[in-house]
């Protein structure tokens, strides 16, 4: 095991000790009542991503505010009016919507709640990487800090990142990537561009087991297979679909199967249900000798996301996002390029529509 694979355990461990408590049902509506009295008076709107808790992706929908992928909820922030934005998920949207939005205020229910794609590409390798490559143009998931951000030439999401590889190598252009190693090959493969890649991956996703999920499609042959492309190339080879969380979701609602095996995180399935309510939601197979983690569906960080530190975060003020102005001005280039090709490209869509 590498250095940097003992640091992810290690703090992944360490979140794991800080996910946020199970309440009670009358004292989750206690606590949410005063965060929504809070958000009000504070003109502040919550954003959260699919992966939070129910709880709180329930309340960022009946206070205004917004539950998306990390694409959709960078372009939330920046238009909508509120002067707070409450960011729900972990620390890397954060920095995002304070790159978008220098002049609100930005909190998150803990600072602690990182990733390990973020983890795993220190800003100080990652550049020398990139200087060890002048020839590539450097291409980042948004799973990446605001310094890492800066230094690149594009960032993405999974939602828009084969269609900017692929226009990348239209172009003649060879790719950095960086840092899901997964997320990559699987760009690689589908657009044949010229591709090198950092060696990172997301927890969660590199838990789903390939021979796991053959002997269970073999028992559910009916259901169909959703899996995010972080998800190990064993597991993305046996999908149905393949996408982000937002067209995983939108996968459940317009096929006509009635069971789904998903690999990505469980957070999803709340979503899921809202917009399908009778179909039959089963998390693909962690389970392994290989296995490092208790509940390898469920990010740990996300977990640290909770009422309780959502109301005392806006009670207190003191979980605010900040990057300073150097930093924030370089990495807004490549955030911005993301937001104005996906505009475009929605444009071009409607317009064959």
């Amino acid at each position: 095991m590498t250095y940097m694979q003992d640091r992810i355990l290690v703090q992944e461990h360490l979140a794991r000790e800080k996910e946020a408590p199970t309440l009670d049902e009358a004292r989750a509506n206690e606590l949410r009542e005063r965060i929504q009295e809070e958000l009000k008076a504070q003109n502040a709107a919550l954003v959260a991503h699919y992966y939070t808790d129910p709880d709180i992706q329930s309340l960022a929908e009946e206070t205004g505010g917004c539950v998306a992928d990390s694409l959709e909820m960078a372009r939330f922030g920046s238009e909508h009016p509120a002067s707070t934005l409450v960011v729900a998920g972990v620390r890397f949207m954060g920095e995002t919507a304070k790159i978008l939005n220098p002049e609100k205020r930005i909190l998150m229910p803990t600072l602690e709640a990182t990733c390990s794609l973020d983890i795993g590409c220190p800003a100080d390798e990652f550049a020398a990487f990139c200087d060890q490559h002048p020839d590539r143009t450097v291409v980042v998931y948004a799973n990446t800090s605001a310094a890492v951000k800066a230094r690149s030439d594009w960032v993405v999401t999974s939602s828009c990142a084969e269609d900017i590889v692929d226009y990348l190598d239209s172009r003649g252009e060879k790719v950095l990537w960086a840092p899901d190693k997964h997320l990559g090959e699987y760009i690689r493969r589908s657009t044949q561009a010229d591709m090198l890649l950092w060696d990172g991956s997301c927890i969660v996703h590199e838990e789903f087991k390939g021979q796991g999920l053959a002997d269970l499609k073999a028992t559910m042959p009916q259901a169909a297979v959703l899996a995010h492309p972080e998800s190990p190339m064993a597991v993305v080879e046996q999908a149905d679909v393949v996408g982000s969380t937002t067209k995983l979701i939108d996968a459940v609602r317009t096929m006509p199967n009635e069971d789904f095996i998903v690999a990505t995180d469980r957070g999803i399935f709340y979503k899921m249900h809202e917009v399908a309510p009778d179909k039959n939601l089963i998390e693909a197979p962690t389970a392994g000798e290989s296995a490092t983690c208790r509940s390898c569906a469920h990010c740990p960080w996300m977990a640290m996301n909770g009422l309780e530190n959502l109301l005392a975060v806006l009670q207190n003020g003191d979980q605010e996002i900040h990057v300073d102005a150097e930093t924030r001005e370089k990495a807004l280039i490549p955030v911005q390029r993301m937001l104005d090709f996906t505009a475009q490209r929605n444009i071009k869509v409607a317009g064959n529509a």
